[in-house]
C-alpha cells in the first residue's frame, strides 16, 4: 500500500508538517520580544511593579516558545538534505548565504542575549538587562528578515543568473529586496503582532476568569487589545497590497485564491464555492459580480487571468481557495473582537462574556497565520523556486514508505508537543493568577 503513495506528495506533506509546527513559535517570539521591551520600559519609566510582574510572567512564555522554535527549526533544516537535495544543489549559492546570515547576525545574537535576559537580573545592571532585552527583540526581527528574504526570493526570484543549471548571484541587493519581500516582511511582522496581541488578551482574560483582577492582568489585557485594534486595519491594507503584488508576479496563485477558472473582464468575487479541478469549474458558487476586478485592478471591468490560461502550471485550487478564505475570515473576526473589546473595556470594564470570547481567541493568530502560510506555499506549486526550479526536480529518491513512516512520527510528536505547549501556557497563567490572589490577600 505504501509503495503506491507518491514520494513527492509525502515529502511535501512532511515539510509542510515541520514548517507548520515550527512557524508557530517564531511568530510568537518576534512580537513578544518587543512587548517585553515595552513592559520593561514602562517599569523603568513609572517604577510600578505592575509592569515588572507582567515582564516576568511573559518572559516565561517567551522562553518556552523560543525553546520549541529552536528544536523544530533544526529538525526542519535537516530536510533540505534528506528530502530536497535538489534545492541546495540548484540554488544553494543564494539560499546558503542567506541562511548563514540569519544564524550569524540574528540567531547567535538572540541566543546569547537571551541568557542575560532570563538569568541576568540581579547579576548585571538594569541598564545592561534592558539592553539585553532590546537585543533579543532585535535578533528575532533580524532572523525574520533573512528567512523572509529567502522565502520571498523563492516566490519572486531576482538578482541571479543560471550557469550550468545552478543559480549564481549577480546582485545581493536584488536578491534580498526582491519584488515581494517588502510586502511579505510587513505582512509577517503584523501577523506576529496580532498573534501575540490575542495571546496577551486570551491568557490575561483566563487569569481574570480565575479570579485574578489585579493591575498586572489589566495592563497586559489592555496592551493586547489596543495592539490588536491598531494592527488589524493595517494588516488588511498590507494584505491588499500583497494581493496586488501577487497578481503581478504570481497570477496563477491569485486565480486559485479567487477561484477564477476563466479569464474575464469584470471578474466576480467568489464568496463561496466548491472548486472542482476535474471539471475546472466551481460548484454551488456564490459570488458578487465584478467585485474581484475592482479590488484587484481598481477597475470594475479590469481583466483577471483565469486558471485555464495556465494549463497545468497552477497550484491545487481547493486548498488555496479555502485557506485564503479562512485567513480573511479570522482576520475579520479579529477586527470585530478587538474593536468591540476596546470599546467594552473603556466603557464598562471587562465582563465575563467578553473574557470568555477573548480566551476562545487566544490562539486565533495561529489559525490565520497557518491559513496564510498555506496560501503562500501551496500557491507556489508546482514550483519550489518560481519559474526556476520545480518541486519534483528538487525531491530526493527516498522510498515512499520511509517518508510515510517519518511523517507519521513527526505528526504524533508535534501533536504531543503542541498539546503540551498549550497546557503549560495555561498552567503558567493559572499559577500566576493563584500567586497574585495570595499576595493580594496577604
Amino acid at each position: 500500500m505504501l509503495d503506491a503513495l507518491d514520494p513527492l506528495i509525502l515529502a511535501r506533506m512532511q515539510f509542510a508538517a515541520n514548517i507548520s509546527f515550527h512557524i508557530l513559535f517564531p511568530t510568537i517570539n518576534i512580537a513578544l520580544a518587543w512587548v517585553l521591551m515595552f513592559f520593561r520600559w514602562r517599569w523603568l519609566k513609572t517604577g510600578s511593579d505592575t509592569w515588572l510582574t507582567a515582564y516576568r510572567f511573559w518572559t516565561k512564555v517567551f522562553a518556552l516558545s523560543f525553546a520549541l522554535g529552536v528544536v523544530s527549526g533544526i529538525t526542519m533544516s535537516f530536510q533540505f538534505g534528506t528530502n530536497w537535495p535538489g534545492f541546495m544543489n540548484t540554488v544553494g549559492n543564494v539560499a546558503g548565504p542567506l541562511l548563514a546570515y540569519e544564524v550569524l547576525t540574528a540567531f547567535f545574537l538572540e541566543a546569547t542575549m537571551l541568557g542575560i535576559m532570563l538569568f541576568g537580573r540581579g547579576r548585571v545592571s538594569e541598564r545592561v538587562h534592558t539592553i539585553a532585552t532590546f537585543l533579543v527583540a532585535a535578533g528575532t526581527t533580524a532572523s525574520a528578515f533573512w528567512i523572509l528574504a529567502l522565502n520571498s526570493w523563492m516566490h519572486t526570484p531576482a538578482g541571479f543568473e543560471m550557469i550550468d543549471g545552478k543559480a549564481h548571484v549577480t546582485s545581493w541587493l536584488e536578491v534580498i529586496f526582491n519584488p515581494s519581500f517588502p510586502y511579505r516582511m510587513t505582512h509577517m511582522l503584523l501577523a506576529s503582532g496580532l498573534t501575540v496581541a490575542f495571546l496577551l488578551t486570551g491568557l490575561s482574560a483566563y487569569r481574570w476568569l480565575k479570579g485574578d483582577r489585579g493591575a498586572t492582568v489589566q495592563a497586559s489585557l489592555r496592551t493586547g487589545l489596543y495592539v490588536a485594534a491598531l494592527l488589524i486595519p493595517l494588516q488588511i491594507v498590507v494584505g491588499d497590497m500583497h494581493g496586488l503584488n501577487t497578481l503581478q508576479h504570481q497570477p496563477a496563485k491569485l486565480a486559485a485564491m479567487e477561484g477564477l477558472w476563466e479569464t474575464q473582464k469584470g471578474a466576480p468575487a467568489v464568496l463561496f464555492a466548491l472548486p472542482d479541478q476535474t471539471t475546472q469549474s466551481n460548484r454551488y458558487e456564490v459570488a458578487i459580480p465584478k467585485l474581484a476586478s475592482f479590488y484587484l485592478t481598481h477597475d470594475w471591468d479590469g481583466e483577471i487571468k483565469g486558471l485555464k490560461d495556465f494549463g497545468q502550471e497552477h497550484p491545487p485550487v481547493a486548498p488555496v481557495f479555502w485557506a485564503f478564505r479562512t485567513m480573511v475570515g479570522v482576520g475579520l473576526l479579529m477586527l470585530a473582537v478587538s474593536w468591540l473589546g476596546v470599546w467594552q473595556v473603556r466603557k464598562r470594564g471587562l465582563q465575563t462574556w467578553l473574557a470568555r470570547v477573548l480566551v476562545g481567541m487566544t490562539f486565533s493568530g495561529w489559525v490565520a497565520l497557518l491559513a496564510g502560510w498555506y496560501v503562500t506555499e501551496i500557491g507556489r506549486q508546482p514550483w519550489l523556486v518560481y519559474g526556476v526550479l520545480r518541486a519534483a526536480q528538487a525531491a530526493s529518491q527516498v522510498p515512499a514508505q520511509n517518508i510515510a513512516f517519518t511523517l507519521v512520527m513527526y505528526l504524533v510528536l508535534y501533536a504531543a508537543l503542541l498539546a503540551a505547549y498549550v497546557s503549560v501556557v495555561f498552567h503558567l497563567a493559572r499559577k500566576a493568577a493563584k500567586t497574585e490572589m495570595e499576595v493580594s490577600h496577604a
